[in-house]
C-alpha cells in the first residue's frame, strides 16, 4: 500500500520507542477494496503513556488536543492532517453518543480494541512497517464475499447509529447484510434505541448514503425492511402501494418510482461529472427527487368503471391492504384493473411540499437548504407540461422566477427516468432538452430576467412613492416578462404612456 512518506517516517520514529503503528478502519477497508484511501486514521500500540506520542508527533508538525480524552490527536503536516490514536476500549454509561466510559491503554492487543468498532469490514488493521493485515474477526472474508456483519451484539447495540451506519456501508459498497446483522438492526429499531440519536448524527448518515451510494434505493429498501420508514419517515412509508396510472407508470406503485427516481438522480449526476465541490447542490437535487411525490397518498383518486370515484388513502384503510402488499408488486394486481378507469393524482406538486418541510426538519434544521428544495417538489412537471403546451416566452421566464430551470430540468429528468415506460427506456428526455434551449435563448437559464426598473426609476419621472409602487413595478415585470417591451427606455415609455 503506498502511504504518505510522513507516516512511514513517524513509524520508524514509534519503532525505534518499541510501539508499534496501525493504519485502521476505513483505510484499511477502502485499501483491501481497491477504493482510494483518503483519510489515515493511525493507532499506537505499545507506549505507555498518551504524553509519549503527542511528544513524538510534534516533531514532524503541530500536534491538536481536542480528542485527547478520547485518546485521539490529529497532527497537521503541511497542508495535510493525520489523526493518531492510542487504543480504548469504551463501556455504554448513558444516551447519546456522549455517554460512554472511555479508557485508553497502550498495552491493549488489536483484538481487544477493535471490539469497538461496528462490522468487520472495519475492524481490520494494517502494519506501516511490515505491510501486514490484522484480521481478527474475518473482516477479509466478508470482503470477498461481500457480506456486512456486526462483530459483537452486546458493543453493536451501545450506539444505535449503526443501524444507519449499516444501511449507507450495505448501499455504497453493494454489501449483503449478514441475517443475523439485518435481524438485530431491525430489533433495535422496534425498541426505539434510534430515538435517542440526534438529527445531526443521523443526517451525516444520510448524506453519505445520497452522495456516495451508486444506488441509494438499496439504502432505503432496508429502512423500509427495518421498519425505519415506518417509525420515523412516515411520508416516506405511505408511498409504499400508493398506486399510479400504468400507462404513465407501469413500473408499479410511488415507493418504486420514487426508488427507481433516486438511482437515476445518482446516475445523473455521476454522468454529469457534478464535483465534489458541489456537494450541498447534489444533496438538494437527490433530497428534491427523493420527496418530489410526497402528495400523491394526499391526492391519489381511483376512477372506476361504474362512475365512483375515491381517495386513495380511505379506499387503503378500507381495504386494509397497505400491510400485505410488496412494493415491487405493480399496481395492476392490487386493485383489480378490470374494475378501474384511472388513477389520478391531480395537484400532488403542490400538496408535496408540506409533507416535505415535515420529512427535512426531521432531518436537519438548515432552513435555507430546506426551503432550496421546495420549489424543485413544486415544479417538477412543469418541464414536461411547459413542452406539451409549447409554451411561450412569458410563461418560461415566469418559471425562472421561481426556480431554477437547470436544476428543475435535471429532477424532472429523474423523475422521467425512475419508470420503465419505453421513453425512459430511452435515456433521452426531450421536455428537458427543450426546456434547457429555450431557457438559454431567452437568457434565463442559471437565473430570472433582470427586471428593467425600480422604484427609483419611478420616482425620477415624477410619481410619488406610495404602496402603489409595488403593483406598478410588478406589473410592469409582468408585461416584460411576456415581451411588451425589451429595454429600459421602452419601459419608461410605456409608463409614461399608462402611469402619468
Amino acid at each position: 500500500m503506498k502511504l504518505p512518506h510522513i507516516l512511514q517516517t513517524i513509524t520508524k520514529a514509534l519503532h525505534d520507542k518499541g510501539a508499534r503503528a496501525l493504519l485502521v478502519g476505513g483505510a484499511v477497508r477502502d485499501m483491501v477494496m481497491g477504493k482510494e484511501v483518503k483519510d489515515y486514521d493511525v493507532e499506537v500500540y505499545g507506549l505507555e503513556t498518551f504524553d509519549e506520542l503527542e511528544q513524538i508527533l510534534s516533531l514532524f508538525g503541530s500536534v491538536n488536543q481536542v480528542g485527547k480524552s478520547f485518546g485521539i490527536v490529529k497532527l497537521r503536516a503541511g497542508e495535510e492532517e493525520y489523526d493518531f490514536s492510542f487504543p480504548r476500549t469504551e463501556q455504554k454509561t448513558g444516551k447519546g453518543h456522549r455517554g460512554f466510559d472511555v479508557k485508553i491503554d497502550g498495552t491493549l492487543s488489536f483484538k481487544e480494541a477493535a471490539k469497538r468498532r461496528d462490522f468487520t469490514v472495519n475492524a481490520l488493521g494494517y502494519d506501516i512497517l511490515t505491510g501486514e493485515i490484522i484480521d481478527p474477526f474475518g473482516g477479509l472474508n466478508d470482503i470477498q464475499y461481500g457480506i456486512l456483519r456486526h462483530i459483537d451484539e452486546h458493543t453493536f447495540v451501545e450506539d444505535p447509529l449503526r443501524v444507519y451506519r449499516a444501511v449507507q456501508f450495505a448501499a455504497r459498497f453493494g454489501f449483503e447484510v449478514a441475517q443475523e446483522t439485518a435481524q438485530l438492526c431491525k430489533e433495535m429499531v422496534e425498541k426505539g434505541m434510534l430515538e435517542e440519536l440526534p438529527k445531526e448524527r443521523v443526517f451525516e448518515e444520510w448524506k453519505k448514503l445520497l452522495l456516495k451510494a451508486p444506488k441509494p434505493s438499496v439504502g432505503f429498501e432496508l429502512m423500509r425492511e427495518w421498519g425505519i420508514t415506518k417509525r420515523y419517515f412516515h411520508e416516506l412509508h405511505t408511498l409504499v402501494a400508493c398506486p399510479q396510472d400504468p400507462k404513465w407508470h407501469p413500473e408499479g406503485d410511488v415507493w418504486v418510482h420514487t426508488m427507481m427516481s433516486i438511482d437515476a438522480m445518482a446516475s445523473i449526476l455521476r454522468e454529469q461529472g457534478v464535483e465534489n465541490r458541489e456537494e450541498k447542490r447534489k444533496l438538494k437535487l437527490l433530497f428534491a427527487v427523493l420527496c418530489h411525490d410526497f402528495g400523491k397518498p394526499l391526492t391519489t383518486t381511483i376512477e372506476f368503471e361504474n362512475g365512483e370515484i375515491v381517495c386513495w388513502q380511505e379506499y387503503n384503510k378500507n381495504k386494509s391492504i397497505s400491510q400485505e402488499i410488496h412494493t415491487n408488486t405493480p399496481h395492476s394486481s392490487l386493485l383489480t384493473p378490470h374494475s378501474i378507469k384511472r388513477i389520478r393524482a391531480i395537484g400532488h406538486e403542490k400538496a408535496g411540499i408540506g409533507p416535505t418541510k415535515n420529512f427535512m426538519y426531521r432531518l436537519t434544521n438548515e432552513h435555507d437548504f430546506i426551503e432550496s428544495i421546495l420549489p424543485l417538489v413544486e415544479h417538477h412537471l412543469k418541464p414536461s407540461q411547459l413542452y406539451a403546451q409549447g409554451a411561450k416566452a412569458g410563461a418560461i421566464r415566469r418559471l425562472a422566477t421561481k426556480v431554477n430551470i437547470v436544476d428543475l430540468v435535471l429532477v424532472a429528468k429523474a423523475d422521467f427516468l425512475g419508470r420503465t415506460t419505453k421513453e425512459a427506456k430511452e435515456g433521452v428526455y426531450p421536455a428537458g432538452e427543450w426546456l434547457l434551449a429555450q431557457a438559454e435563448m431567452l437568457n434565463v437559464k442559471e437565473k430570472p430576467m433582470v427586471q428593467l426598473l425600480q422604484g427609483r426609476d419611478l420616482i425620477a419621472l415624477g410619481l410619488e412613492p406610495s404602496p402603489r409602487f409595488k403593483e406598478i413595478l410588478e406589473d410592469m415585470y409582468q408585461k416584460q416578462m411576456d415581451g411588451i417591451f425589451t429595454d429600459k427606455k421602452e419601459a419608461i415609455l410605456y409608463i409614461q404612456n399608462t402611469y402619468l
